[in-house]
This record gives C-alpha cells, structure tokens and sequence, in this order.
C-alpha cells in the first residue's frame, strides 16, 4: 500500500530532473525544498540528512551477463545504422505518466526503444550519432539513484520508494552499449549538428531539444522503417512469442475451471483469473482481456467485463499473456459456458472454424497477404448466404461487401511486442504485400449477430463467435503457435469436460 502520509517526495527536488526537462538539469545549488501540503514532516533536519548518508552496503553488481537478445538488438542497431549513414537517431522510451494525483501508470517502454536495446526502464534514450564507420551508440539512463542528496529516500522514483536501477555500469554491462547519463542529454542534443531523426509522441523533453532541428517527414521515415524491421522476426522472437502462447493456454484452462464461480459473480472473475497467470508468468496481459459472455461478444473490444456469465450462453475470450520481454500473444475462442454448444451456437461456431481452416491453409511464403482474409471472408459469405441472411449469389455479396454487417473486421494481422505489431508499415509491404517465412500473423475470422439486428431471426440475435490463432510462416507452409488449444467444436466440449474433472 502506498504510505502517502509519509510520503516526502514534493520536500526535495533534488538533481534528478527527468529527460522531459527542456531548460537541462538542475544543480545542487538550485535544489529547493517544498512543503508537501499535507505532510506529516516538515522538513529534514541537518543532522538526518547528514545520517542517511553513510552506512550503506556496496551494492553494485559485478559479472553481470549480457541479456539474452543482446545480439539480436546489437544486429537491429547494425540495420537501423545501415539505413541512415551520416544522421543522429534518437529513440526515446518514453516517460512515467500520472493515472491520478501522485500515482503512475506502469510504465512500458516504447516497442522501438525495446527492440533496439532490450531495456525498458522509464526515460531512456537510445543516441546513434553519425561517424565516419557508422554510427557510435550510447543508452542514456538515469544513473542510481544520489545518496548524497538525499534522492534515494526523499525523491517520489527514489530507490527506497520505487526500486533499485542499474548503474550505468552495470548496464553497459548487461545491453552491451556504452551508457551515459540522460540528465545531460537536452544539452547534447541542442548542440547537435547535422540532420536528426527521432521517434515522436514519447518524449516531449527530447522533441524540445530538437524543435530546430528535425522534420516530420525524417521522423515519419525513421517510425517507418523500424515498423517493417518487425515485420520479418527472427528466432529469438518466435521463442518469446511461443512462450507468451504457452502461457495463455494455461491461462484458458485456468478460465475453464473457474467458469462456475465466474457464474456466481461476472465476467470480472475471467478477467481477473486470467490476469493472475499472465503476472505470474510473464510482464502482464498484452492488451486488455476481452471476456465477454452472451450479447457482450458481440462487441468486438468488449473489456468492461462487468456483465454477468449465464450456463447457456457462450463465452468469447480474447486474451493474451505478454512476456518480460514484451511479446504478446493475442488468442480468442468462443466457449460454451454449460460446457456444450447447443445446436444453433454449434452451426455458427462451426462456420467461423471452417472459415479458419480455409484462413490458416492460405497463410504460406509467398502469399498475398490479403489472401487468408478473401479466403475465410469467402467461407463465412457463403454460410450466410446458404442461412438465408442475405440474398446471393455469393460473388455479387463479397463484391459489395454486403458480409461485413455480420463479420464486421479484418481476419487477422501481424504479431510481436505490439499486438497490432508493425502498425506504420507501408501498405505496399504489409496488407498488399507478401508473406515471408518469420512473419507472425493471427488469423481470426467472426460471426456477429447483434441483440438488436432485426434482420436476422429471433435465435441468432446476441451470438458472437471468434476464433483467433496465432501463426507462425514458415518455409513451407505454417505453424500454429496456439495449436494447445482445441479449436473444434467437439473438442472444445471434451477438453472443457476434462478441465472440470
């Protein structure tokens, strides 16, 4: 819990000013001291601060390993350098942002900061500097936290209050990149000669130092390219994104098993179940779980989950566990609640598989990348049609997109430390480009018949079902990272029977 009453962060602002700081950092000269307004100290006195001081252990830690993707990020910065001889890069992490008062949201590093260095520490930068061979690469970080200062205990991101920081040390240690303190880095960049490019939207503090000197077509260029780098992954990353995928399996069997409680409460109690094994084993949850029960799967980003969870409705979850090392995995299935679809939800749920079969067979090298979307559009259109929910012929229905009413998105896209990774790629090299082995796609077609669509009958209003894989384009074909978890419909029920014993 946090102990605001003694809390003494606003009584010191000591030489620690975050990157966000335009006018540089502050010396201890210039530190003042604020009475919090309700605080319960008025102050510190000299012979305290004198003694918080001294007496402390020697904590730097010594032999420490690189990371794991340490070479992997060393080749992406290689890459990134490659493409802009001659420019300084600027990839900002980004900075803590208030949820209320004195409180932080959990801070995420940027996804282009992660990828190139592999750290995730709030106001870190990461500085190519053009030379003559390339580019010299520094990570700026805030360094440890000052004892004698009095940061450490007095500060609100102070060690005793948030948690102990590497070292510069012991980072350049740990991402293999020369480490410099970023509370220098406004200055730095204000000198900077040359043409500049930085990652926009993360850093107002970096942005202020550069307002002269860069261009919104060179940073549109830079957010580009590092967007398509991600498109192809490499191994490292196809590990990290099984492991994620792992991780949300077990995390629907925990679902499975607590149905009844969820019963007894509401969508809530998924949420929350799901969230304990995405904390327990991994970062957090990738995006925010849709758990959503009866008309509510009908709403495509339903995460209000606030609705009760009835025996005979069906349950859509679309979850997915996030790793330490921010790879999400993004998974849905439509679940019967009771435990057994009934006849109608058991037609649509397996007119949304069929659909996927035809997605999933399509996903190969050298494909259209459009070509898994055309293919389960195709299968759910002539279902439709065949139901008598809209006039054929088929061909005259997908050209007038006449489907969309009950399908109503996009049957998948691509996959990484974004869920909608890879989002500022061009269109010429990702929805009208071509797969490649490495890419990691979700192939999710749905069938949505909402409460109040009168066009339909009666029975189908207030169903919804989506099925979401994630898979992987290998060389020759594909490989589905959530293949753990059953997707048809008869074996959906034996492996809901079997988790309930």
């Amino acid at each position: 819990m946090r102990t605001e009453e003694d809390h003494v962060s606003d009584e010191l602002n000591p030489a620690v000013p975050d990157s966000a700081t335009a006018e540089g950092p502050e010396t201890e000269s210039e530190e003042t001291v604020k009475q919090r307004k309700n605080g319960l100290y008025p102050g510190v006195s000299d012979e305290l601060a004198e003694n918080m001081k001294s007496g402390w252990a020697d904590t730097e830690l010594r032999d420490l390993k690189p990371i794991a993707q340490a070479a992997e990020t060393a080749r992406r910065r290689a890459a990134l350098s490659a493409r802009f001889p001659g420019e300084r890069l600027v990839i900002p992490a980004g900075n803590l942002k208030t949820r209320s008062n004195d409180t932080e949201y959990a801070f995420r590093a940027s996804v282009e900061y992660a990828y190139l260095t592999g750290n995730q520490t709030e106001d870190g930068v990461l500085v190519l500097e053009p030379t003559a061979e390339g580019h010299r690469e520094t990570i700026y970080l805030l360094p440890r936290s000052d004892r004698e200062n009095g940061e450490f205990w007095l500060s609100g991101q102070g060690e005793l209050w948030v948690g102990r920081r590497h070292s510069l040390t012991e980072s350049e240690a740990l991402y293999g990149i020369p480490a410099a303190d970023v509370r220098e880095l406004a200055d730095r960049l204000r000198e900077a000669t040359g043409p500049v490019r930085v990652v926009r939207g993360l850093d107002a503090g970096v942005e202020a130092a550069l307002t002269d000197k860069v261009t919104a077509e060179r940073d549109e260029e830079l957010r580009v390219f590092l967007s398509e780098a991600r498109l192809l992954k490499d191994e490292f990353e196809i590990g990290e994104l099984q492991k994620a995928v792992d991780s949300t399996v077990r995390g629907f069997e925990d679902v499975v098993k607590v149905l009844d409680k969820a019963e007894a409460t509401s969508e809530r109690y998924i949420e929350g179940t799901f969230f304990l094994r995405a904390r327990v084993e991994g970062n957090d949850v990738g995006y925010g779980s849709i758990c959503a029960a009866g008309p509510h799967a009908c709403t495509l980003h339903w995460v209000r989950n606030d609705g009760p969870v009835r025996s005979g409705d069906l349950l859509l979850l679309d979850a997915g566990v996030e790793t330490h090392t921010l790879y999400t995995a993004d998974v849905t299935r439509t679940l019967p609640v009771n435990g057994t679809y009934s006849e109608l939800q058991k037609k649509i749920y397996d007119a949304v598989y069929d659909a996927q079969e035809a997605g999933i067979a399509a996903v190969k090298p050298g494909a259209k990348y459009r070509d898994f979307h055309d293919a389960a559009q195709r299968v759910l259109t002539e279902r439709l049609v065949e139901w008598g929910l809209v006039e054929g012929p088929v061909e005259r229905v997908l050209e007038l997109g006449l489907q969309r009413r009950w399908t109503l998105h996009g049957t998948g896209h691509m996959l990484g430390m974004d869920v909608h990774d890879c989002a500022a790629a061009r269109v010429e090299t990702y929805v009208d480009g071509t797969l490649e082995a490495g890419m990691v796609l979700t192939v999710e077609p749905g069938l949505y018949f909402q409460a109040d669509d009168l066009t339909v009958p009666e029975e189908y209003r207030g169903i919804g079902v989506r099925i979401e894989d994630d898979i992987l384009v290998t060389e020759d074909g594909n490989r589905n990272l959530s293949a753990g978890l059953p997707r048809r419909s008869d074996e959906v029920e034996a492996w809901m029977a079997a988790l309930k014993g």
